[in-house]
C-alpha cells in the first residue's frame, strides 16, 4: 500500500506541473495569438489536453485518498474544491470563447482580457495550491 501512495504523490507532483505547463502554454497562445481563427484551431486542438491534465490530477488524487483510506483533511477538501473552480473556470473561459465570431475583432480583444484574468488566477492559484501541498509533505 506504500508503493502505492509512493507512486501516486509522485504522479500527483507532475500532473500539477503538466497543468502549470498547460496554463503557461494557453496563455502564450493566447499572448501570441493574432486572429480569432488562429487561436480557435489551438484551442481546439489543446483544450482536450487541459481536460486531460485537469482530470489526471484529480485522478492521482482520489488514489491517494483511497491509500489513505478515504481521511478527508483540510488539504484533501481545498484541493477538492480548487479542483472543482478549476474546471468551473475553463468552462467559462470556453464558452466565452464559443460566442465569438471569427470577423469580430473587438469581441476577441474582450475574450483575452478576460481569458487572461482566468488564466492568471489558475496560474496564481495552481501554483499556491502546489507550494502548500509540496511543504505540507515534508
Amino acid at each position: 500500500m506504500n508503493e502505492m501512495y509512493s507512486m501516486s504523490i509522485v504522479a500527483h507532483n507532475y500532473s500539477v506541473l503538466a497543468v502549470l505547463l498547460v496554463i503557461g502554454v494557453n496563455f502564450y497562445k493566447l499572448f501570441s495569438a493574432k486572429s480569432v481563427q488562429e487561436y480557435r484551431k489551438f484551442t481546439m486542438l489543446f483544450n482536450p489536453i487541459v481536460g486531460t491534465m485537469i482530470g489526471a490530477v484529480l485522478f492521482t488524487g482520489v488514489i491517494m485518498m483511497a491509500a489513505k483510506h478515504l481521511s478527508f483533511t483540510l488539504e484533501n477538501i481545498v484541493m477538492i474544491v480548487y479542483g472543482i473552480v478549476l474546471i468551473v473556470l475553463e468552462a467559462k473561459r470556453a464558452k466565452t470563447f464559443k460566442y465569438v465570431l471569427n470577423s469580430d475583432k473587438e469581441g476577441f480583444l474582450l475574450f483575452k482580457e478576460k481569458a487572461k484574468k482566468i488564466f492568471a488566477l489558475e496560474f496564481i492559484g495552481t501554483l499556491i495550491i502546489y507550494i502548500w501541498m509540496v511543504s505540507i509533505a515534508k
